[in-house]
């Protein structure tokens, strides 16, 4: 993306009423829907399906990976107060995108005119999930006839289709780690026989299918099922999971790779699968700024580190699959999916992507090592390079705090908060901290996040309004770094923890009653994705 130029700010926006957006979405030209509300907010209140969250508070943050040409189409939307809207717009001109648009009251004018409003998190990766075990009836099988099985020592296998972070954190026992998009290349050398039953599952219910489906998909000549509600349904029960188990791919054996070449023709013959060159990539790129274009790298994190296109970014393909309003905001651009020579996970990737409809798919299978490659870790796209902002280092801060008088803000999410800050800190939301400002005003602030650059953000907002505030060189982590001492819990909070969705397994209170709510609200996805004309998976027979 280029380097950003800044737009004069238009006194007033043109607005797209609900009528309108949707016809729209249903069109083929590119178009981006950002919702710019908090997370947890968009979760609770409810939000449009095809919207992406970008909020407010993060939206520099996020903004180079969700929008990559400055000309691309953009509709911003929140509730329907249609302030923050306006300060989302308003931040995207000044980062240079041409076509901004609000959406007319929003959400609720969404709602009124009598379309659909989800809630929960991504819903509608979510929602595909259910619609796939519908159209192609993915078979499944119940905790209890696995327990009944695994206590049995029958002939079955359990693959954990999450990533390996989620797996390690807990996972079914004798459950191996086997990330969604990795099962056509990796299980073949984990199931014992063509006979043996292999069970696909994960925290709930979407990896669970979209795992079994893919091994069906591949040709994988066993019964495959999904486990029915996943570590939910394991965990209603009462039985326990194994915790702190790492569990890293092993390179897969020449069968294996035999198998996983096979179900490259079987899944690009069924699903009419685009693969293409890296001479069709660099014209794909230099048609950048016509046409948006996104590149993922989907293989595991320690490959895509060992060597990768240097204008890839890492999207571990299971989870492109389970969150693409994390990756692409514009509906109809133009998504590369890249995989080893075998192409294996390209192309079971690129298959359900096809299949969610939200953007033209291809797929390159590439050597990724050796000369022309770049290696080392996935950096994120910044839009532009984080503020200029006078910083503090984490010792002359608790010096600082030692003797008194300083007022520490921490702008990261709610969670991460929680999971650890700066003593004496106060958890604020960026976005709405803009009416503390007067409050602020005469006193010494440092604010904080995860590694600084969000508060830089934050900093350079305050300073154009002529308040001074200073950021901690390197955010909490350079504070945990240097050996400083962390507080724990929701100790001193500004405003609501909204900032976020927490998962069942993140919620206070009765686990299993949020699990039950959780599970019904996936299911019911089905049926309002019925409701909704402007939902268009595709089914291939």
């Amino acid at each position: 993306m280029n380097a950003p130029v800044v737009s004069a700010i238009p006194a007033t926006f043109p607005t797209i009423t609900a009528a309108s957006l949707a016809r729209r979405l249903d069109d083929a030209a590119e178009l981006a829907l950002v919702d710019v509300r908090e997370e947890g907010v968009q979760a609770t209140v409810g939000h449009i399906l095809h919207s992406v969250p970008l909020p407010l508070s993060r939206l520099e943050l996020r903004a180079g990976t969700l929008l990559k040409r400055r000309g691309v189409p953009i509709v911003v939307t929140d509730g329907g107060q249609g302030d923050l809207a306006r300060r989302g717009a308003e931040k995207l001109v000044e980062l240079g995108f041409t076509d901004v648009t609000l959406l007319e009251r929003g959400v609720a004018g969404w709602a009124a005119a009598g379309h659909e409003v989800y809630t929960g998190s991504g819903a509608y990766s979510k929602a595909f999930g259910e619609f796939v075990e519908h159209a192609y009836g993915t078979p499944h099988i119940s905790a209890l006839d696995l327990k009944r099985q695994l206590d049995a020592s029958d002939d079955v296998v359990v693959l954990d289709g999450r990533t390996f972070g989620e797996f390690e954190s807990f996972s079914l026992p004798g459950a191996h780690a086997v990330p969604n998009a990795e099962l056509p290349l990796r299980a073949h050398d984990l199931i014992p026989s063509d006979t043996t039953l292999v069970v696909v599952n994960c925290a709930g219910r979407t990896r669970s299918i979209i795992g079994a489906q893919a091994l069906v998909n591949a040709g994988l000549p066993n019964r495959v099922v999904a486990l029915e509600n996943g570590t939910m349904a394991w965990l209603e029960h009462g039985w326990s999971l194994d915790h702190g188990r790492k569990e890293q791919s092993k390179s897969p054996s020449a069968e294996a790779l035999a198998k996983a070449g096979a179900s490259v023709e079987r899944l690009t013959n069924r699903f009419n699968l685009n693969w293409i060159d890296e001479a069709t990539l660099a014209r794909f790129e230099a048609e950048a700024d016509v046409r948006s274009l996104y590149v993922y790298d989907v293989r595991t994190k320690s490959e895509f580190e060992a060597g990768h296109l240097p204008q890839a970014h890492w999207a571990e393909g299971g989870q492109l699959v389970q969150g693409i309003d994390r990756w692409v905001a514009a509906r109809h651009s133009r998504i590369v999916v890249v995989d080893d020579e075998v192409g294996a996970r390209a192309a079971i990737t690129a298959s359900w992507l096809v299949q969610l409809g939200w953007g033209e798919v291809f797929a390159l299978a590439v050597r990724q090592t050796g000369e022309g490659r770049v290696t080392g870790p996935e950096r994120a796209p910044l839009i532009q390079a984080s503020p200029t902002a006078e910083t503090i280092t984490p010792d002359a801060l608790q010096a600082e705090l030692d003797a008194g008088g300083v007022t520490v803000i921490d702008l990261d999410t709610s969670l991460a908060y929680a999971a650890g800050h700066i003593p004496g800190a106060t958890f604020a939301i960026r976005a709405r901290i803009d009416v503390e400002r007067d409050g602020l005003a005469g006193k010494s602030v440092v604010m904080t996040s995860s590694d600084g650059v969000a508060a830089a953000f934050a900093a350079a907002d305050f300073a154009k309004s002529g308040l001074s505030v200073r950021v901690l060189d390197g955010g909490t982590h350079a504070w945990q770094r240097a050996g400083l001492p962390l507080e724990t819990g929701e100790t001193s909070v500004l405003h609501a923890a909204d900032d976020v969705w927490r998962t069942p397994y993140q919620q206070k209170g009765d686990r299993l009653a949020a699990f039950r709510t959780y599970l019904d609200w996936e299911v019911a996805l089905l049926a309002q994705i019925g409701r909704d004309p402007t939902v268009s998976f595709k089914v291939f027979p």
